[in-house]
């Protein structure tokens, strides 16, 4: 069973290339609160109309002091054609390996169509300005759950 992260944890640390092969840290947003989304695969439509609702969302997660990154096992070169086709304007960042993945408790068994399988858990943390995790969500839907995420947190 792959570990689950809890509010109050220290948030794993990553440093991983962004869609232009350029390095990001979890560090790099020391100071402002960041929302982390880990999701399966780039251009799928579940994962799609995920990050144009983060897109759509992130001039009001801005002004609540909030950045956002989104994470998946994709290579940078598909994160690239993805982000421009969708006009993404926050980093999403390639994790070929799948370390973070696991690292966050975002990797593992999941229930697939009545099948168990082991993927990518679609799952969404906030994290606080110190580094830790104040919200974990896991097994979250890709359709309506940046909404519930806004109104969870007040934004």
């Amino acid at each position: 069973m792959t570990t689950r992260l809890a509010p109050g944890d220290a948030a794993p640390e990553f440093t991983l290339p962004d869609a232009d092969g350029k390095p990001v840290s979890l560090a790099d947003y020391r100071g402002r609160r960041v929302v982390v989304y880990f999701y399966p695969a780039a251009a799928t439509p579940g994962c799609t109309k995920q990050a144009c609702d983060f897109r759509d969302s992130l001039a009001d997660l801005g002004d609540a002091g909030l950045d956002v990154v989104g994470i998946s096992p994709d290579k940078p070169a598909k994160l690239a054609k993805f982000r421009d086709k969708e006009g993404l304007t926050f980093p999403l960042l390639a994790d070929e390996d799948r370390s973070v993945l696991a690292a966050w408790g975002a990797f593992g068994e999941k229930t697939m169509y009545g099948k168990t399988v082991t993927g990518v858990i679609r799952s969404t943390f906030v994290v606080d300005e110190e580094g830790r995790i104040a919200v974990a969500q896991y097994n979250v839907r890709a359709t309506g759950h940046v909404a519930k995420l806004r109104r969870d947190l007040d934004v």
